[in-house]
């Protein structure tokens, strides 16, 4: 059954209006409240009024007496604000707060309510000035003043700087300017605030794309005409937990990027997909931006620029950064997101191991002239023959350890540094060296993370949601089938029924995963709080593999640290 538009908001039509207008004995922040007038409308009738004087506390300048009307001898029997504001609250209720220029009477009743010591209730609030200058044109109006506005709709009350009349007369300034936007679908309560918020009409016109779209999980995305792309190009992907909702978001004031407004403007319809779960909405976005690059993503369109730490397969191996993985008889370490992350884990590593750093393959009896680092005792040297294959091979097997059993001898190597540094009050070095720890502990935390699971041939897992269990498939890292077992069903059966359906995944080169490293992360997010049904395969990691991000900086200071 397809929605109506007033399933998408709260209908005009049965929407309870309060409008309030004040007076006040000025218009600064030490100024005070003078009288309240208010009227309560529904449907077009009015369903109750109020007013009343208000002591200020202060003399009434005679100014604002010319101006209002409200003399000092008026006002001096009256109540206090502080009597007055509990029986304004409760008349206004859960109505929507409708003023002219209602930033200024919002903020005396929100300052009223804290001198008060009374709790602001923060009503949905409509300003028909806003409203009105984008729903009438220059030539209808010289101006957007209550007086002007009364006049324009033939409101029956007159605008007088007193409370009362001015609410009335607000209105039917309201009740006009609904009528003059019905025509244009307008027919929510949140249609009317994009027009006071002045939401492009090239915008607003498309906002009936999303009345279709069901209230269900899924993945969206925006196309445009293009004939040389097949007739259509995507230019945004994106989930939802709700399709409706969240595509109708684009058409309203909610949705305040500019890159946005651009591509709705350019957009000629939006096309989707249901999913079972949020987790395949995920995985299914992040394919869907990795196939189309679409040009309004600025997330995820690129999930193979990647750069991984690579111990070279050769006689005197060194530490390289590659962009690929390509074999499984390197070690690798990463996946790092950028290459300046990259530059500092390998200066750690580098600090850790005198490992060389030089780029020409060595036989195994090199003769080379040595560097300045082998002066320095920052390298072996293997290039003038100082050390043998087997000597530097012990070395090496130290600094595989720590990429794939144990991170912690790579950070404890700089104790001595770090802890000189700092007593040597040279705190923006410390500083350097601390920031390149903690990118060694991140990104050793995502090497074992996505590694691990990438080596599981399957993983069958289930966890509980509003709509049932949300099982899923799991193969090599890979999402190879969603499943939603709903309320009477059996989950056990139906993760039967996925595992049978799921998707056939060959075995990857390690440490990648058969997915993008993006999606494996996603997954591994989900199964932190879901419930393992089966799983065929060794899903571990080593105990020292990585640290409490807490206990980096004992660590680091030679400390005592618990292990994690």
């Amino acid at each position: 059954m397809q929605p109506a538009l007033t399933d998408l908001g709260t209908s005009l039509a049965e929407t309870t209006f309060c409008i309030v207008d004040l007076e006040t004995t000025g218009s600064g922040a030490d100024d005070a409240i003078t009288e309240f007038g208010a009227v309560k409308v529904c449907g077009g009738r009015v369903l109750g009024e109020f007013q009343t004087l208000v002591d200020p506390g202060r003399p009434i300048a005679p100014l604002v007496t010319v101006l209002t009307g409200i003399t000092h001898q008026m006002v001096v029997e009256a109540p206090t604000i502080g009597s007055v504001l509990p029986s304004f609250l409760e008349f206004l209720g859960d109505a929507v707060l409708v003023a002219h220029n209602a930033r200024f009477d919002v903020g005396f009743l929100k300052r009223a309510c804290a001198g008060a010591q009374q709790r602001w209730p923060n009503p949905r609030v409509l300003d028909t000035a806003a409203l009105a200058r984008v729903i009438l044109l220059r030539d209808e109006v010289p101006n957007c003043k209550l007086s002007t506005l009364a006049a324009h709709f033939h409101s029956p009350t007159t605008p007088t700087h007193r409370a009362l009349d001015d609410a009335r007369a607000t209105v039917d300034v309201l009740h006009g300017l609904i009528e003059r936007v019905g025509n244009l679908g307008v027919h929510t309560v949140e249609d009317l605030v994009e027009f006071s918020r002045q939401v492009s009409p090239q915008r607003r016109a498309k906002r009936t794309w999303a009345a279709d779209l069901p209230d269900a999980p899924g993945v969206y995305w925006f196309v445009a005409d293009d004939p040389l792309a097949d007739g259509r190009r995507v230019l945004y992907v994106g989930k939802a937990t709700s399709l409706r909702n969240r595509v109708r978001s684009y058409f309203t004031a909610a949705e305040t990027r500019r890159r946005m407004d651009e591509m709705v403007r350019l957009a000629s319809g939006v096309e989707y997909v249901v999913c079972e779960t949020a987790l395949q909405a995920e995985v299914t976005e992040l394919r869907l931006i990795a196939a189309h690059s679409p040009p309004y993503n600025r997330r995820s369109k690129f999930p193979h620029r990647l750069h991984w730490l690579k111990i070279t397969d050769e006689p005197f191996p060194r530490l390289s950064v590659v962009r690929t993985v390509r074999d499984d008889a390197a070690t690798y370490f990463g996946p790092v997101r950028d290459r300046r992350t990259a530059d500092a884990v390998l200066a750690v590593l580098h600090d850790a191991f005198p490992v060389r750093r030089c780029t020409p393959r060595l036989a195994k009896q090199p003769q080379v002239s040595p560097c300045a680092l082998a002066g320095m005792g920052r390298c072996l040297s293997p290039c003038d023959g100082s050390v043998d294959v087997d000597t530097y091979g012990r070395v090496v097997e130290e600094l595989r350890r720590v990429l794939t059993t144990d991170v912690r001898p790579a950070l404890s190597a700089v104790q001595q540094r770090l802890r000189r540094l700092v007593d040597q009050q040279r705190y923006e070095e410390a500083e350097q060296i601390r920031l390149r720890l903690s990118s060694t502990v991140a990104v050793a935390r995502r090497n074992h993370r996505v590694a691990s699971l990438a080596r599981v041939p399957e993983v069958v897992a289930a966890a509980r949601s509003a709509r049932g269990w949300e099982i899923h498939v799991i193969r090599y890292g890979r999402l190879a089938r969603a499943a939603l077992a709903r309320p009477g069903e059996v989950p056990q059966a139906v993760a039967r029924a996925a595992v049978t359906v799921a998707e056939t995944v060959p075995a990857p080169t390690p440490p990648m995963p058969a997915c993008t490293v993006e999606e494996t992360e996603r997954v591994a997010d989900w199964l932190e709080s879901a419930r393992i049904i089966d799983i065929f395969g060794d899903w571990q990691w080593p105990l020292h593999a990585t640290i409490n991000p807490d206990d980096l900086g004992a660590l680091a200071l030679g400390q005592s640290s618990r292990n994690t």
